[in-house]
């Protein structure tokens, strides 16, 4: 999971030669001195203490309590709470942080000499195994779910605080942001294209991402319709600062829509907030009716379903009705609207969705 193998510490990059910069500047002061027990009958003095200095050029934001609440009906009983606080108002624009720590370990050894690593055991379900039961509900070799319950509670609160000054932008501009999410191939970018060209006189700008190229970029480009890529290297997901930073460079207007084409991917962009007023879900009828219940929370997390590529369903063994039954096992309040971007059909009913939205 990204949140916790820092995926999104990649190497990102925004159009027009700008580098993802967060202005941090760090200064680290360490002196060690742990004292470790070990059934060798040697100890090991550390200790730590750390000091940071951070600059960011963010304006302060107000703090926080973030809920993620995924509640999911039916047959997927999944009950998902994350409670991340922010931090003191006055300390978002600089930090400075002491910390000392004394540690003591302890630590029994086979008679090879390795220690022994924390074991999680999945849950078994018949010939099944699900490591997604525990408190982080997820898995990473080598690392407890304390501390990866801890580090995403970090990374998604420091992401939603920028996501709410995002949104509070967007708030005061009037302007409607809508963050498409699918996994890859479902037919979002064609879909897109096909948006703005029907939207191309009606101030419309798009926010392209993917881990590498400028090509969807240049496709909506091609349509007249404003666009910016913002390349997430090894991240595989977009992020509010991303956002935040592609929209300064955007200079966009009053009453603006702004869609963003996220990275194709529908694990990890359900967990990030970059500040949109709705995320919609595009799912491919070539995909699999079951793919809602086999990716809950990013359907959980959505508005709205688009049901794409629905001239290929002539060709398909594809159930309709049974995609939208799973989705609402999920979500019982999310929207479907069923589209092709080649056909043409549904595309006037997305249309007037988001314009309803405005």
């Amino acid at each position: 999971m990204c949140t916790v193998c820092g995926c999104a510490e990649g190497n990102v990059k925004i159009e027009q030669g700008h580098s993802h910069d967060h202005g941090h500047h760090h200064h680290h002061d360490h002196d060690h001195g742990h004292h470790h027990h070990h059934e060798h009958g040697h100890a090991h003095d550390h200790g730590h203490h750390h000091a940071h200095d951070h600059d960011h050029p963010h304006s302060a934001v107000e703090a926080t309590v973030v809920h993620h609440h995924y509640h999911h009906q039916g047959n997927v009983e999944h009950h998902y709470h994350y409670h991340i606080h922010g931090g003191n108002p006055a300390n978002q624009g600089h930090h400075s942080h002491g910390h000392d720590h004394g540690h003591q370990h302890h630590h029994d050894h086979h008679p090879d000499g390795s220690a022994k690593a924390e074991q999680f055991s999945p849950e078994h379900q018949g010939d099944n195994l699900h490591y997604g039961q525990g408190p982080a509900h997820a898995h990473a070799p080598g690392m407890s779910q304390a501390r990866m319950v801890q580090i995403e509670q970090d990374i998604l609160g420091k992401n939603d605080a920028i996501a709410a000054e995002n949104r509070k932008r967007f708030h005061q501009a009037n302007q409607l942001v809508v963050n498409l999410v699918s996994s890859p191939g479902s037919g979002k970018t064609t879909l897109l294209t096909e948006t703005c060209r029907r939207l191309a006189n009606d101030r419309v700008v798009v926010i392209e991402g993917d881990q590498e190229t400028a090509n969807d970029a240049d496709r909506i480009r091609e349509t007249g319709v404003r666009a910016i890529q913002v390349n997430t290297g090894k991240g595989c997901h977009l992020d509010a600062a991303m956002i935040g930073s592609a929209c300064d460079r955007l200079d966009l207007d009053q009453g603006e829509l702004v869609i963003i084409e996220n990275v194709g991917n529908l694990v990890c962009p359900a967990g990030f907030d970059l500040g949109e007023r709705h995320k919609v879900a595009i799912l491919s009828v070539t995909e699999g009716e079951d793919k809602p219940l086999k990716y809950p929370d990013m359907f959980a997390a959505s508005n709205l379903m688009l049901v794409n590529k629905v001239d290929l369903l002539p060709h398909l063994n594809f159930d309709v009705q049974a995609c939208i039954d799973n989705a609402r096992k999920v979500n019982p309040e999310i929207q479907v609207i069923c589209t092709s971007a080649t056909s043409g059909e549904g595309m006037d009913e997305w249309i007037d969705w988001l314009q309803k939205q405005r």
